[in-house]
């Protein structure tokens, strides 16, 4: 008897499980439908690819589907602007592979560095605005010394500059374009200085030299912060997010992602439980998905055919990258393999040549989830890969020839290995 009652109740919680996740996918349903309002550009049959060919999205289609299933990527969101419209987007795969929940076009992703391309965006309005002068060393614009901003928070603090002087030269153009001489993040040794996992340094000369750094742009935000008087998340809020609708995006979590966010998943397809960020960062905390970003490319691609003052600030080419590799060991040996397409940084976004203009990407990459943006600005040509697999990066170098025949992103210096090379 007791064997009875025990099978009926693990039924019983079996039935409601299947039910309550049933009624979940109806709301999930019903918020796409929702958040679909917001978009106005039509979609094509045909996208239109930076050297004039096409390509019909069915033949796309199939080609996305082949390459994530060889390549094993879980879930993978791809939208395409042509004529700075939004004419092509798709989800592809699974939310959460485990419960298999299919992957919506408004599945929440963890931005990871896609953040640092809206703060950049974020400081070049500021910059239009007269509110800080990217050439100006952030010191000038405070009343204490630099290392105390945020010397009570424990994780956050800037103490360790104290004693090196060079702190003082640092300007907010060093911190878009990663020359600040600091560390990626102070708990992730640098290559040349391994014993090193927790003291914030300078490397080098700020302005000498590149090197990718989390460290250097959450510092800017801190100055800006001081600044305004404001956190990065209420300036993001009044100057981004709620004019141009991006009613999905935060660079905190909010109770209104519960529904609708996606995990991570490891190289093995095994689910990655979901990182809720409570502290603002400019650096990576931004959650964010396709319907949102892809807003957020379109805007900009429109201010550059408007020649505004903006994209000339942001696309500007700061510094020019000469590095094997964009991190790891490499990142410190001296190459050449990038000149043809003058690899350079702008304010938040690698900058590259190419015969039909120059390009603007992003990439993100964090735990589970991996998204790379690019546009041709002079082509008014975009495309957005948002993915929460770690296989994403396997699949991005014929991705992005396949939908816009693009060959121009320096796929070796992103080690965006494809994984037909990897299993060689």
């Amino acid at each position: 008897m007791k064997k009875t009652v025990g099978l009926f109740f693990i039924i019983l919680i079996a039935l409601t499980s299947c039910v309550s996740e049933k009624e979940k996918e109806i709301q999930r349903q019903q918020r796409l439908s929702m958040d679909s309002t917001i978009l106005t550009d039509s979609i094509q049959l045909r996208i239109y690819r930076i050297d004039s060919s096409v390509i019909e999205t069915n033949s796309f289609n199939k080609k996305v589907n082949a390459l994530m299933d060889s390549a094993k990527v879980s879930g993978l969101a791809v939208s395409i602007l042509n004529d700075n419209k939004i004419i092509y987007r798709n989800a592809f795969g699974y939310s959460n592979a485990n419960k298999k929940n299919k992957l919506l076009l408004n599945s929440s992703f963890y931005g990871a560095s896609l953040s640092k391309a809206v703060f950049g965006y974020l400081v070049a309005q500021l910059t239009n605005e007269g509110k800080i002068d990217l050439d100006t060393p952030l010191q000038h614009y405070l009343d204490l010394p630099l290392y105390e901003l945020k010397a009570d928070d424990k994780w956050r603090s800037l103490w360790d500059l104290k004693g090196d002087e060079r702190y003082k030269k640092i300007t907010a153009r060093m911190c878009m374009s990663h020359t600040t001489g600091l560390q990626n993040w102070r708990w992730i040794p640098r290559p040349n200085d391994p014993a090193n996992k927790r003291i914030l340094k300078i490397y080098f000369d700020p302005g000498t030299e590149y090197y990718y750094s989390g460290e250097g742009m959450m510092l800017l935000q801190y100055v800006i912060e001081h600044i305004t008087g404001k956190g990065i998340e209420q300036l993001a809020k009044e100057k981004i997010f709620i004019p141009l609708k991006m009613n999905n995006t935060s660079y905190l979590w909010q109770e209104r992602f519960e529904l609708t966010f996606c995990n991570g998943h490891t190289s093995e397809q095994k689910t990655i439980k979901k990182d809720k960020r409570d502290v603002a960062g400019a650096a990576g905390s931004m959650e964010t998905n396709l319907i949102d970003y892809s807003i957020f490319v379109q805007h900009i691609l429109r201010l550059y055919s408007e020649q505004s003052k903006i994209t000339d600030v942001l696309f500007k080419p700061n510094f020019r990258i000469k590095t094997k590799a964009q991190f790891g060991p490499n990142s410190l040996i001296q190459s050449n393999e990038n000149d043809n397409i003058k690899l350079s940084y702008g304010l938040g976004w690698g900058i590259l040549e190419s015969p039909y203009g120059f390009g603007a990407f992003k990439e993100g990459h964090g735990e589970g989830f991996q998204h790379y943006t690019i546009l041709f600005p002079e082509r008014k040509i975009a495309m957005i890969m948002l993915s929460n697999s770690d296989n994403a990066e396997s699949i991005f170098k014929e991705l992005l020839e396949i939908g816009i025949a693009n060959t121009y992103t320096p796929w070796k210096w992103e080690n965006y290995i494809p994984y037909q090379m990897k299993n060689q």
